[in-house]
This record gives structure tokens, C-alpha cells and sequence, in this order.
């Protein structure tokens, strides 16, 4: 069943005069219509909603696919970026047909209507931990690109103390005061995330400028006959390396994390069955762009190929104007990331607000509440920039709890909620202390509007095994391998 065969003909039109009520929508302001200051505002277009979405979608993640072929090999890793493509795109449609259904108009509000209060605070805390590391992860590659970082006593120079030496301006915590003021500032400050699509449109113009760097020197250095072919498969010799080809599922989980946006984006859409082309598109051009960094970026590196493709970039690449080369995919992606900011804040503020003020009106509307919010999460994630060194390994984990909760496990849920109804059948066997417990089971799971098929229902427990099995044991493999290194390291006596 599609999104259209479920949304009736008067709706499948523009929304720009549509009203939904909905006393659970917590997350996103309500229709335009309810404030003046939106009664110029005629709907997203379908070419500003693509790059707002896209933009969402290619974020730091993209720097440790690469990484990734090293583990899994050529083959099987493009293999792995396509095959997630398809499941984003299938756990995207089952948040927008139950959406349809319930006439809710943000996640937060289909997992209320879902599972009650609690699922949508559960919600709102996933995001809230996914985007937080996120944003501090994009600031953190900001300021190593541009300051430089020190890492085992080796120092890595960055690209303004390259150009101008070593000063107090260019240091890592001055830089990031510019930035954030001078750039993550006034973007945070738009209500609407249509007047984002000129600056997404922009940050995917430097994401295409680092592929094309990136591509043009592989080439150059294949002709050259500098590099080889790289492993096509992965390397398994036992168990060990075997559990290791499950660590890459947190990095291409997060690659594809955009579900948080969906809503907001189909919201301000002004043709509201355009959305389903959208994310296609969308997901289109970052699998594109995804594949080709990847083939690329192993290819030119191979097995020495760093967790963080950009720190790869640090070294002499062995051809004409190679630390020219150096600089501009080092600045062009670090100038992505600062555009990117603003469209994974968006939807961290609507939550953080629909967390701390559940019944108060929409956030839009209370230029107070909004600045105080924008304000405090803005200097979170500064401080956390600031006070954490090294994020990656968080950031990994990040990936294999929160991201994998948004991206799969509670779609699923969604879709698979009327399959535990049978509780209810089963009231006579308990006492009347034990009745709560069976309504609140039976209002856990449930399907208030019976539209999941027995295709979406075997789509939706494969969704929930593999990303539990998979997280699981990336989690694990990620634990062992940090304390195996450790004990390594430690002095012996």
C-alpha cells in the first residue's frame, strides 16, 4: 500500500490550507495559517525540499565509509550502501502511511499515537542524544581541519596554521567561537526549514567538490600507476575477523539517519504527494555520492585507509599541487559541515522544547522560548567541542543505539504494534491488580488503524533482528577491541 492509497483525494493536494488537530503534536509548530507571519509562505518546492533532506542525510558519516570498503571489501560494501539506501527508504514509508493514517505531522507525534506519552518522550531523547553528538562531532572535524589537533604526542597541523603559522587567533577555541557566532548562529536562528534549502543547496555543492577532488586524484594516480586495485571482498580468516564485518553497521546506519526531518520537510511541502519523490531523490544522489567516495577514497588510500577519510588527506599524496589539493578537500568539506549544522539543529530544538514544554504553544510562536532554547543547545554543544577530545568512538556508539532507534527499530515498531494484541484475549487469566498491566501491554502494541500488511509486518521483523543482532555485536566487537588495546598498551610490572 502506498502513501497515496491511503490519503484521500481533497488531501492530496496542496496543504497550504489544510488543519490538522492534533493535541499530541508537540514537536512542530502548527499550520502556517495560525500565525501572520507565515501567510507569505506558499510551500516548499520540490527541488528545496530535495536539498534540505539531503543535506540531512550527508553529514560526518560520509568520511568513514571508506573505512568501511576496508572492512567489507569493494563489493560487498557498495552492496551494503545500496542495500541501505532501500531500507532507509522502506522505513521512511512506513512513518509517512501511519502519519497519513493517524493525521499526525511530526515523528514524535506518530509515536504518541502510537504508544502513548512515553513513546513519544522516548523519541524525543533519541534524538536529542543523536543530534547532540552529531553537531559536536561536525564542530570537533571543524576545528581539526582548521586549527589543527594533537593526537599521541604527534601534532597535525591545520589549514590556518599552514597558511599563517601557529597564532592565538587561529587556535581551536577561537576559531569555533567565530564560527558559531558568525555562522551556526544566524542559521539556527530561521523557524522555517525551507528557508535552509539555499545554504543545503550549497552543502551539497562542496560535498560534490570533495567527491570530484577525491576522484580526480585517484584517477590521476591510477594512470600514474602509483596505486593498485583494491580487495574487492572482505578478508575473513576466523571469528574474529568475522564478528568485525558487523562494526560497520553503526557508520552506514548513520550515514542515512534523516527520519527526524522527514516530517518537517513534508509539512512545508506546498504539493504534500511530492514527498515520496523527495525521498527517493534525496536518497538517490547521497547513494551516488556515497559509492563513489567510498570506491574512490579506498582506492586511493587501500588498507591504510583511516577511520576518518579526511585525516588521510593530511599527508603527501605524491602528485603536482598535492598539498594545494590537500587544502581545498580539506576546506570544502569542513565548509559543508558548517552548512549541514543548521538542518540537524532544526529538528534538536523542536524536540528539546517538545521535551521540556509538552503543552506549551508551538515554539514558533514564542520568539522567548525559541531564542532561550537556540541559545542553550548552541552552547552545549560548544562546550562539548571544547571539552571532548575524541569523539569517535561515542560517535560509534551514538550510531548503534539512538540513530538505529530512529532509522529502524521504532518505524518497525510502528508497523508490527497490532501483532502483541492477543494480550488482551488473555485478561481472564489474571486478577483484577494484574488489569493495568495488560491495557498498558495492550496499548503498547497495537495498529489503532489495521493498514500493515503481512509484507510490511516480515519487512518490519527483519528491520528489528538485524539492527538489534547487528548493533549488538558492533557494540561488543567496538568494547573488546577498545579494552584489548588497552590492556596492550598498559606497563607490565
Amino acid at each position: 500500500m502506498t502513501i497515496g492509497d491511503i490519503t484521500p483525494k481533497k488531501e492530496r493536494k496542496s496543504r497550504r490550507s489544510k488543519h490538522v488537530v492534533d493535541d499530541t503534536a508537540s514537536l512542530l509548530p502548527k499550520r502556517q495559517d495560525e500565525d501572520a507571519s507565515y501567510d507569505e509562505f506558499n510551500g516548499a518546492s520540490f527541488t528545496g525540499a530535495v536539498f534540505n533532506l539531503s543535506t540531512t542525510i550527508v553529514g560526518a558519516g560520509i568520511m568513514a565509509l571508506p573505512a568501511t570498503m576496508k572492512v567489507l571489501g569493494l563489493i560487498l560494501g557498495i552492496a551494503m550502501i545500496i542495500f541501505m539506501a532501500f531500507l532507509t527508504d522502506a522505513s521512511i514509508e512506513f512513518l509517512l502511511r501511519f502519519s497519513r493514517a493517524g493525521k499526525t505531522t511530526s515523528y514524535g507525534s506518530l509515536m504518541g499515537d502510537a504508544f502513548g506519552k512515553y513513546g513519544r518522550i522516548f523519541l524525543q531523547i533519541c534524538v536529542l542524544v543523536n543530534n547532540i553528538g552529531v553537531l559536536i562531532v561536525y564542530m570537533i572535524i571543524i576545528g581539526d581541519v582548521l586549527s589543527g589537533t594533537s593526537s599521541s604526542g604527534v601534532h597535525h597541523a591545520g589549514v590556518l596554521e599552514g597558511w599563517f603559522g601557529e597564532h592565538w587567533w587561529n587556535g581551536r577555541t577561537f576559531v569555533l567561537i567565530v564560527t558559531t557566532l558568525g555562522i551556526f548562529s544566524p542559521l539556527a536562528c530561521f523557524k522555517r526549514i525551507d528557508s535552509l534549502r539555499f545554504t543545503s543547496a550549497l552543502s551539497v555543492a562542496l560535498a560534490v567538490v570533495f567527491l570530484v577532488i577525491t576522484v580526480g586524484i585517484a584517477i590521476i594516480k591510477l594512470i600514474s600507476g602509483t596505486i593498485m586495485m583494491p580487495r574487492l571482498l572482505p578478508d575473513v580468516t576466523d571469528l574474529t575477523s568475522f564478528w568485525r564485518l558487523f562494526t560497520v553497521v553503526p557508520v552506514l546506519v548513520t550515514a542515512y539517519i534523516c527520519h527526524y526531518n522527514v516530517h518537517s520537510i513534508d509539512n512545508e511541502l506546498e504539493d504534500s504527494t511530492q514527498i515520496k519523490p523527495v525521498v527517493r531523490t534525496a536518497l538517490a544522489l547521497c547513494s551516488t555520492v556515497y559509492i563513489m567516495t567510498s570506491f574512490f577514497g579506498f582506492l586511493l588510500f587501500g588498507d591504510l585507509t583511516l577511520d576518518d577519510v579526511l585525516a588521510n588527506f593530511d599527508t603527501d599524496l605524491g602528485i603536482p599541487y598535492g598539498s594545494l589539493l590537500n587544502d581545498a578537500v580539506r576546506v570544502s568539506y569542513a565548509a559543508h559541515l558548517m552548512l549541514v549544522f543548521p538542518i540537524v539543529f532544526y529538528p534538536l530544538r523542536l524536540n528539546m522544547d517538545g521535551l521540556l514544554f509538552p503543552s506549551a504553544r508551538p515554539l514558533a510562536l514564542s520568539n522567548m522560548r525559541f531564542a532561550f532554547t537556540t541559545v542553550g543547545l548552541i552552547t552545549l554543544i560548544f562546550l562539548g567541542a571544547n571539552f571532548i577530545p575524541s569523539i569517535w568512538d561515542a560517535f560509534q556508539f551514538t550510531g548503534a543505539t539512538a540513530a538505529v532507534c530512529l532509522g529502524f527499530i521504532f518505524p518497525a515498531a510502528v508497523t508490527l504494534s497490532r501483532l502483541m494484541s492477543w494480550l488482551s484475549s488473555v485478561g481472564f487469566w489474571f486478577n483484577t491488580k494484574h488489569r493495568f498491566t495488560l491495557n498498558h501491554f495492550y496499548r503498547l502494541f497495537r495498529d489503532r488503524h489495521s493498514i500493515a500488511t503481512k509484507k510490511d509486518k516480515i519487512l518490519a521483523i527483519f528491520m528489528i533482528v538485524l539492527a538489534v543482532f547487528s548493533n549488538v555485536v558492533a557494540v561488543y566487537s567496538d568494547a573488546y577491541a577498545m579494552f584489548k588495546k588497552n590492556s596492550v598498551t598498559e606497563p607490565t610490572a
